[in-house]
């Protein structure tokens, strides 16, 4: 089956060799089958065009010697703006997809046209009104935005100078505990010094006052 799939798919021309297995006979098998199906779907379609074609023009011609025999009117009869009325006619019903060209389909087609035009325009309304109070909200939050910019940027600079100025005091601080380490050093060093000198401890400073007082 595979093979008079595959002579029918090449017609005359020479079958490309392959590999006969399992693997590659279960493969083509299954394509066959889809190309078949296919087919098959192809050929009814075109059945039914066809019948579909043939219905058309049946009821083409009936129209047609409807209108020689009673009104004597053809094709070829009709002046150009006949013709250019008939157009325009034709054209109408088929964008309308009216069922047919009398008025009462024209009005039909023409009302639900009309109620969906109102029904769109009541929609893009709708949509409009939602599209500016999105626009309003996008403006505040875009403000909010800039505000915010600008807050976190007065801040980053009030960082800085606070920084710097703690910097400052950090170091002043470590100034001055260099400098009071340094004078607990030089007064150790001159009481050491004093004492050693024997200097009565009566006639020092605190003593002094303390006597005063």
């Amino acid at each position: 089956q595979v093979t008079l799939w595959l002579k029918k798919i090449y017609g005359n021309r020479p079958i490309p060799q392959y590999e006969v297995n399992a693997r590659t006979v279960d493969i083509l098998y299954e394509l066959a089958e889809c190309n078949e199906a296919r087919d098959r779907d192809v050929s009814l379609l075109i059945e039914d065009m066809k019948q579909k074609a043939t219905e058309y023009e049946a009821e083409a011609n009936y129209l047609q010697g409807l209108l020689t025999e009673s009104l004597g009117l053809s094709l070829s009869s009709l002046s150009s703006e006949g013709t250019s009325c008939l157009n325009i006619l034709v054209n109408s019903a088929m964008t309308l997809e009216t069922k047919d060209t009398s008025l009462a389909s024209f009005f039909c087609a023409i009302n639900d046209m009309t109620s969906e035009l109102y029904a769109t325009e009541s929609k893009n309304r709708e949509m409009e009104l939602e599209l500016s109070n999105v626009r309003k909200k996008l403006t505040a939050v875009l403000m909010l935005e800039k505000r915010l910019e600008e807050d976190l940027k007065k801040t980053e600079e009030l960082l800085e100078v606070e920084k710097a100025k703690a910097d400052s005091r950090s170091h002043n601080l470590q100034f001055l505990k260099d400098k009071s380490e340094d004078l607990k050093i030089r007064i150790k060093a001159a009481e050491e010094q004093l004492a050693a000198t024997g200097l009565d401890q009566s006639l020092t400073h605190e003593s002094l006052v303390s006597l005063s007082e």
